[in-house]
């Protein structure tokens, strides 16, 4: 039998009613708020940042390649689109393409005029991501027959022009000489990013051909998705030193900074937060087995008295302290999962999108993530508690037996 773990099993039942009972509740809800805070944090964090980057990468995937050109345009020279792909496919680490091209114009109708961002895309490689921002209406379709009529306007634009599914507007295109197109809007998309909403109108990239006059081989440029995320740095370096001379290499982090420094400078904040928390509940563990072995003061002097080492002593504390973190963790876990699965199924808490670029508070399920805070809490608390037992050594037993 191992004394140290009976004894402190029997201390835990007899501390009913003390002070120290007291004490020990407030270290669990400390360790069990401390760990639901942290999971709800980081899953929050994570939805954001995953939310944000998937909006981003449904306009500019991760990477962008078009033809070299001096012009600050919006729209480019066009290159070759089948053989480009048939070379970017070369690569391992790309994981699809899409071809597209853009074009200004002016929207008007019979109360507003608007200047907007034509981009034609088409689904030949691969389902648009630009679904995935649908909020009315249906996708465009890309029939065979000829290109189609039918647009995507952002939530912003089509209040801004009081449009609706299913109305006509006209295009003005700024060229020589001057083109005019009827489309009708066939869906509204919503980002919640006003570099995207207040500016672009999604069509068939056939259109624009039609009104360049190029064939049908050319395009604007084509947008590279990688497998992984974390490797675009080396791998558009790898790629731009690979690339025809004449092909410009745009990386997504370096078309929307300012969106990707705002994710890092959160991130930050996040982590300085999640070391006070952990900080504060290690604090309150170390208070709560001071105060267990100050109660226990007799106790202790009784068991040296009788032979018991400093170290089995040690040792009942440090179970009562285990059980303490693992009783606050097994809480923590059920209150943060617990929130964390009400919020993602159904959507309690809502966001003004204006603000935070979405309609709701967004959860990211990461399993390694829980498992590396439940860890570093862990190991955390158990240093926590191990401090406070090398005061034992210092207990004399005479003293200890006659201490009130």
């Amino acid at each position: 039998m191992n004394i140290s773990r009976y004894i402190s099993n029997k201390i835990d039942g007899a501390d009913t009613g003390s002070f120290t009972s007291s004490v020990t509740k407030i270290a669990i809800i400390s360790i069990a708020l401390g760990v639901a805070v942290m999971i709800v944090s980081f899953a929050i964090l994570e939805g954001f940042r995953n939310e944000i980057q998937s909006k981003i990468f449904s306009f500019g995937a991760h990477l962008q390649v078009s033809k070299y050109d001096t012009n600050n345009s919006l729209e480019v020279e066009p290159i070759g689109g089948p053989r480009l792909i048939k070379d970017l496919h070369r690569f391992k680490q790309v994981k699809s393409t899409q071809s597209f091209a853009r074009k200004t114009a002016i929207i008007k109708t019979k109360e507003e005029v608007l200047g907007v961002v034509l981009k034609g895309i088409d689904e030949k490689d691969g389902i648009s991501p630009m679904r995935e921002n649908l909020v009315q209406g249906k996708f465009l379709s890309f029939p065979d027959s000829a290109a189609s009529t039918d647009v995507l306007l952002s939530r912003k634009v089509a209040d801004k022009l009081r449009l609706k599914v299913g109305d006509a507007a006209l295009f003005y295109f700024i060229q020589n000489p001057p083109r005019v197109r009827k489309f009708n809007v066939k869906g509204i998309y919503q980002t919640g990013l006003d570099e995207f909403d207040e500016v672009y109108i999604i069509g068939d990239i056939r259109q624009i051909r039609e009104l360049n006059a190029w064939p049908d081989s050319l395009v604007g440029g084509v947008e590279v998705v990688l497998k992984d995320f974390n490797q675009l740095d080396p791998v558009s370096d790898h790629m731009y030193e690979n690339l025809r001379y004449d092909l410009k290499l745009d990386k997504i982090t370096d078309q929307y900074a300012q969106l990707f420094d705002w994710l890092k400078l959160l991130n930050r904040n996040v982590v300085i937060f999640l070391i006070l928390i952990i900080f504060v509940a290690t604090f309150n563990m170390v208070a709560t087995i001071f105060i267990m072995i100050l109660e226990r003061t007799n106790m202790i002097g009784v068991l040296k008295a009788l032979g018991a080492t400093d170290n089995q002593i040690r040792s009942m504390f440090f179970y009562r302290g285990l059980s303490l973190t693992l009783r606050g963790m097994v809480y923590g876990n059920l209150i943060g999962l617990g929130f964390c699965a009400i919020q993602y199924f159904f959507h309690p808490i809502p966001l003004d999108p204006e603000n935070y670029y979405m309609d709701r508070v967004p959860i990211f399920w990461d399993p390694t993530m829980v498992v590396v805070l439940n860890v570093a809490t862990f190991l955390t608390s158990l240093l926590a508690v191990l401090i406070p037992t090398y005061l034992i050594s210092r207990i004399r037993p005479v003293a200890a037996i006659k201490f009130d």
